[in-house]
């Protein structure tokens, strides 16, 4: 057992962080358990008191939300970690097989009649979350939460499929005859037409939807194509972005208008390479 006051060490730092991962499974299952018993196994193991654990589960939260990863409710983030922190969730995240699998969608969507997809207003630039320090930001490179759910076609074709279902509900009440003529571009075409979902405003004008979605915060970073960004270009008045995030736990929206660059910055990540 440790001194309070001490800093943790990676033995007490191993425990709290798999504690931390068996109350999140539980949360993201919809399973019962109660905080308290789990603060009290970590206090049994460590010492420390139920006030430094909850402190410590809050700064685990802090690290999964710059992932891109889902957090405990309750345990809201406090970014002030210590290094060794990061360590210990990078050993956890490596080591544990199918970790993230917690993280997968499982079941078929459900959208009943007065239900809606909540959409927030696009984010602030002064919204931004900063990477407080090189450690976190070598560990968001490890575990990318970009390429994460761009891998992740399970995640992207559900997250389509709650936006085509929403754009047919918020269609049907205004114009039932266009919400007949909604399309599941990608699903019935392919990826190659720059946006997933034809969909109309009310008046008919079309609304080429690109869904962008994660498991994880609001400003999750996200990849987008050259063939999307130019069809952005191409036909601002009709290219929609729609970032659906939070997936697993209630999924909410955003939706952003072209310029994109306006609200984005872009990263080149990739060049394509021809001879001279």
């Amino acid at each position: 057992m440790s001194n309070p006051g001490t800093d943790w060490s990676a033995t007490e730092i191993e425990r709290i962080v798999s504690e931390y991962f068996v109350m999140l499974k539980h949360e993201l299952g919809n399973t019962y358990f109660v905080k308290a018993d789990h603060n009290r196994n970590v206090q049994k193991f460590t010492g420390r008191s139920k006030g430094a654990i909850e402190y410590k589960f809050q700064n685990i939260s802090a690290v999964l939300s710059q992932l891109g990863l889902p957090w405990i409710k309750g345990y809201a983030p406090m970014a002030n970690f210590q290094r060794a922190l990061l360590l210990g969730i990078e050993t956890f995240l490596s080591q544990k097989e199918n970790v993230f699998s917690i993280f997968e969608p499982t079941g078929r969507l459900e959208f009943a009649e007065n239900d809606g997809l909540y959409l927030d207003p696009p984010p602030l630039p002064n919204q931004a979350h900063s990477i407080p320090n090189e450690a976190l930001e070598r560990l968001i490179r490890k575990f990318d939460p970009a390429v994460r759910d761009e891998r992740n076609r399970a995640l992207g074709k559900k997250g389509e499929e709650l936006v085509l279902q929403f754009e047919r509900f918020r269609l049907n009440r205004e114009n039932p005859d266009l919400a007949k003529k909604i399309k599941w571009v990608s699903q019935e075409e392919g990826d190659g037409a720059g946006y997933d979902i034809l969909s109309f405003e009310p008046n008919g004008k079309e609304r080429l939807i690109e869904v962008k979605t994660t498991v994880g915060y609001q400003q999750t970073p996200f990849f987008i194509s050259a063939n999307e960004l130019a069809l952005s270009n191409e036909r601002p008045d009709h290219f929609r972005l729609m970032r659906v995030f939070d997936f697993l736990k209630g999924p909410r929206a955003f939706e952003l208008q072209p310029p994109l660059l306006h609200s984005l910055i872009l990263t080149p990540q990739n060049y394509r390479a021809s001879f001279q």
